[in-house]
């Protein structure tokens, strides 16, 4: 009973909040003020954007929200030659997604979806209710892998297999060097190649050493945004910017991890029991 009375009491106060929220933002309209910047001010701000989400007022639809989060994604899906498009979202609150380019068919597309794209969707839309991943149009359908369905509400959800967490002294990082970090207990490396930020395990993917100071180098006639990187211990090379492939063997590449720069600082998906 006393539990009932306590569930009873906050909803109250959130419907009071959000009948003042409405109110002000009716006051704002009728006075000329709630204009096209102030909305989108509005939804640009992460404090802000979750109390109107909250209360069933946030200027931007559904579609437009999961848009917004799957470009905030789209520089880690392209550094592995992928992408992903927005097919639909039903009324039901399922978000039908693509993967495209290297990502379609690939064997870490599971991973891809759950890492780097499901804790931004779910940022923006808390209200949805289902992810589904579609074949390319050549293969319709759903890909018939029970882990690229990813459940966001209801007990049976299944377990995430990795979580986002802020990167120590984001702003510190370097130019031009691998730099070291231990973020969620797991040792990384965080490479900025001018306004890009790519994150990989700490362990050569040659030599299995470590890479932390390993310099960063870019090959003769190669664009502004390539990078390789040298491990420090045995010499092998690495092209960060496309997932850290080898390029003395193909066989050997480094362990990309989702990164994602939000609300001013960084933050990288690991992989639960890494």
């Amino acid at each position: 009973m006393a539990r009932d009375r306590a569930e009873e009491l906050v909803r109250l106060v959130v419907d009071l909040y959000g009948a003042g929220l409405a109110r002000l933002l009716d006051l704002l309209y009728e006075q000329g003020r709630l204009d096209d910047a102030v909305l989108d001010a509005m939804a640009g701000d992460p404090l802000v954007a979750g109390l109107l989400l909250v209360h069933g007022l946030h200027p931007n639809d559904t579609q437009t929200r999961v848009r917004g989060a799957l470009d905030s994604v789209r520089p880690y899906l392209a550094s592995h030659g992928g992408d992903v498009e927005l097919v639909e979202v039903t009324d039901a609150g399922v978000v039908k997604l693509q993967l495209t380019g290297s990502c379609d068919g690939c064997p870490s597309s599971a991973t891809t979806l759950e890492l780097a794209v499901e804790g931004a969707v779910r940022d923006a839309a808390p209200e949805i209710t289902e992810i589904e991943v579609l074949a390319a149009p050549k293969a319709a359908g759903v890909i018939p892998i029970a882990s690229l369905r990813v459940r966001t509400a209801g007990a049976d959800a299944p377990a995430r297999s990795g979580d986002w967490q802020a990167v120590p002294d984001a702003t510190a990082l370097v130019q031009g060097r691998a730099e070291a970090r231990v973020v969620g207990g797991v040792a990384v490396v965080v490479c900025a190649v001018g306004q890009e930020l790519y994150a990989f395990r700490d362990r050569c993917g040659s030599c299995g050493a470590s890479l932390a100071g390993a310099a960063l180098h870019r090959r003769a006639g190669a664009g502004a945004g390539a990078a390789v990187l040298r491990c420090p211990a045995c010499g092998a090379h690495f092209d960060v910017p496309r997932a850290g492939v080898g390029l003395d063997s193909p066989d050997d590449r480094l362990e990309p991890l989702p990164l994602l720069m939000r609300d001013g600082g960084v933050d990288v998906a690991v992989p639960v029991g890494a």
